[in-house]
């Protein structure tokens, strides 16, 4: 990998798409620090010093924001936005005909897709906007700070829509900032930013985990943190790179004096087909419950099982919970993602077949069979990744946000593979040097 980003500096124009990348990270990372108008600054701070601040209902979003949200910047919101508006559109693609139609179209109903996204986008960051700036006025953003009620000291409409416009308008500058990269720098944007977002946090909870320890002044529990995490990442890229390869073969098909066809190639299947969505998914949804029981007033039943069984990621009931819907959510997004009947349709129509078994039907009810077995791996494999660095860093006395948990290593693995794979693939065609050499 090293390799790779020495040889793109040495290339002119890859260097420039690399300076470039890195000159948009770093004016993100300038405006995550940026305080919003109408925010005391001050009682924030003293609020995030608090030993529970990096904890509790907003702790996905703090993490994918780059420690932005409960700083209450400009880029509070993060990249969160475009990511859950990416999801639904997908998701609608499979129920709406026209979004399906325009699927089909290629690039210009690619192109009519992301600009609904886009639209979407600026319609979550209004509503999330406002549900950051009311939960800051109500002091329920740090539970447990004494200044916590005091973090917007001017609370009339006039300061709370400019909040949320701030807001919004800064999420829609991290889209433009991740299209800008997608389109002259390297890798795909809204990506890289996610990436930025995550690794950002990693220095200051790897320090937390050193001062917390006891063990030789807290070094042998970073060093063994750091194991963990190394273990991690080679075992995630491991499975990453799994796949299953089923054949198929073309037949020779005669147009005039020529022949055409009679090359065979394979169908990647992946391990982990789902990637990260069953993780976001799960984590969302498990997310409501705390929601409603946090706005809900009075000291109901059912609330205090809330707050007792699923607010905490150490709980039985949560890690359950949570690792059933992880499970749930990566047989459903593979449901609605990979469709066997068109890709068997699709393998008829140009003479494709795969050895063994007949084309058409036969196809479709194979590919479907083959990819529920290796789905089943796949959904395990996720929710143990999710699972057990909370249930390993309980010692340690991480919190369920600790850097090296499920969703972050994933996202940061699958992000850098992929980076890595466009900066090899770049770098061989400028140096292909032709059959004659």
């Amino acid at each position: 990998m090293l390799t790779a980003f020495a040889r793109a500096f040495k290339t002119p124009d890859l260097r420039k798409k690399l300076l470039f990348t890195l000159g948009i990270i770093v004016i993100y990372r300038v405006g995550t620090h940026v305080p919003i108008p109408g925010i005391d600054y001050k009682n924030v701070q003293t609020c995030i010093d608090n030993a529970n601040a990096n904890q509790g209902l907003f702790g996905l979003v703090n993490m994918m924001s780059g420690g932005a949200l409960l700083q209450i910047t400009i880029f509070a919101l993060g990249i969160m936005p475009y990511i859950t508006a990416s999801i639904i559109l997908q998701l609608l693609t499979v129920v709406i005909p026209r979004l399906e139609a325009l699927k089909k179209e290629g690039q210009a109903g690619t192109a009519k897709i992301t600009q609904y996204t886009r639209y979407l986008t600026i319609a979550l960051a209004i509503l999330q906007g406002t549900g950051l700036v009311a939960t800051a006025r109500t002091g329920s953003l740090f539970q447990g700070c004494p200044v916590a009620s005091e973090i917007v000291p001017d609370q009339s409409i006039f300061v709370t829509m400019t909040m949320v416009i701030t807001m919004t308008a800064g999420t829609a500058c991290v889209m433009w900032l991740g299209e800008l990269i997608t389109d002259r720098g390297i890798g795909n944007g809204m990506s890289i930013l996610m990436f930025i977002s995550i690794a950002a946090t990693f220095p200051s909870a790897l320090w937390a985990i050193k001062e917390q320890g006891d063990l030789a002044d807290g070094w042998i529990e970073f060093g063994t943190v750091i194991a963990v995490g190394l273990v991690m990442v080679g075992l995630v890229v491991f499975v990453e790179q799994a796949q299953r390869r089923i054949p198929v073969q073309y037949a020779k098909r005669m147009i005039g004096r020529r022949s055409y066809g009679g090359t065979s190639t394979y169908i990647p299947l992946k391990v982990n087909q789902a990637g990260i969505i069953p993780v976001i998914f799960a984590s969302s949804l498990l997310y409501i419950p705390a929601l409603v029981a946090q706005f809900a007033g009075g000291n109901s039943g059912w609330k205090q099982w809330i707050d007792a069984n699923l607010t905490k990621g150490d709980h039985p009931i949560y890690i359950a919970t949570y690792f059933i819907l992880i499970v749930f959510f990566a047989f459903f997004y593979v449901a609605i993602s990979f469709n066997p009947e068109e890709v068997a349709d699709n393998m008829k129509k140009y003479g494709g077949f795969i050895p063994g078994i007949r084309a058409g039907r036969p196809t479709a009810e194979y590919l479907s069979y083959v990819l529920n077995r290796i789905t089943w791996p796949g959904s395990l494999y996720l929710g143990l990744i999710a699972l057990v660095p909370t249930m390993a860093l309980v010692g340690f006395q991480a919190n369920q946000n600790f850097p090296f948990g499920g969703t972050s290593i994933l996202i940061i693995v699958g992000v850098g593979l992929e980076t890595v794979k466009q900066i090899e693939s770049q770098l061989q065609q400028r140096n292909y040097e032709g059959f004659l050499r």
